[in-house]
């Protein structure tokens, strides 16, 4: 009989315990939680942006939902996708580029745009296909560290990682391969 007393008081003891450790968790749980940080967002839809740079137009950005996150850091996101065009000196298109998302960063002028990213240059004549693209507004140039392929219409090229200017013309591609058109005066076998 005096094993079985002493066997409850063990269990009734750990239970206490046990419960009484749980009880402190849901106790620290509940205050962690009470202390959750707001970030203040404007929630903009059907937007339509007009990029300027000292009174001459130089783009337009169009975005069905644009989130303005104002942190230290500020920074918009566009989750529902972006379409970015950029315009010459005459106020006509030079580069058109989409994504399924795309991020800015106020403080940086950059534009980070992901997922089924796409970019068309003036004429139309080459196709920029990767799933992230990195637009650095100072520097007038875009990037990927992504894979990337670029379609012209005689050539499809593939590479690892490129930069170009705001117009798509002039751009490196980094370990490319593909089909490549090699001019007849190139000094190259045929």
């Amino acid at each position: 009989m005096l094993v079985k007393q002493i066997r409850f008081l063990m269990f009734a003891l750990v239970s206490g315990l046990f419960l009484a450790s749980c009880e402190n968790d849901l106790r620290d749980v509940e205050r962690v939680s009470s202390k959750a940080v707001s970030i203040p967002v404007d929630r903009s839809q059907q937007v339509e942006i007009t990029l300027s740079d000292s009174a001459i137009v130089k783009g337009r950005m169009l975005a069905p939902v644009l989130n303005h996150y104002k942190t230290k850091k500020p920074y918009f996101e566009m989750p529902n996708g972006v379409t970015l065009i950029l315009l010459d000196t005459t106020g006509k298109e030079k580069s058109r580029v989409t994504a399924d998302h795309g991020m800015y960063y106020e403080l940086t002028k950059q534009a980070v745009l992901r997922k089924n990213v796409v970019a068309i240059s003036k004429e139309g004549s080459k196709t920029f296909k990767s799933e992230e693209l990195i637009y650095d507004e100072t520097k007038k140039k875009f990037s990927s560290s992504k894979l990337v392929s670029i379609v012209t219409p005689s050539q499809t090229i593939y590479g690892t990682s490129f930069w170009a200017d705001e117009s798509f013309n002039r751009y490196e591609i980094q370990q490319s391969n593909g089909n490549f058109d090699v001019p007849q005066n190139s000094g190259l076998p045929q």
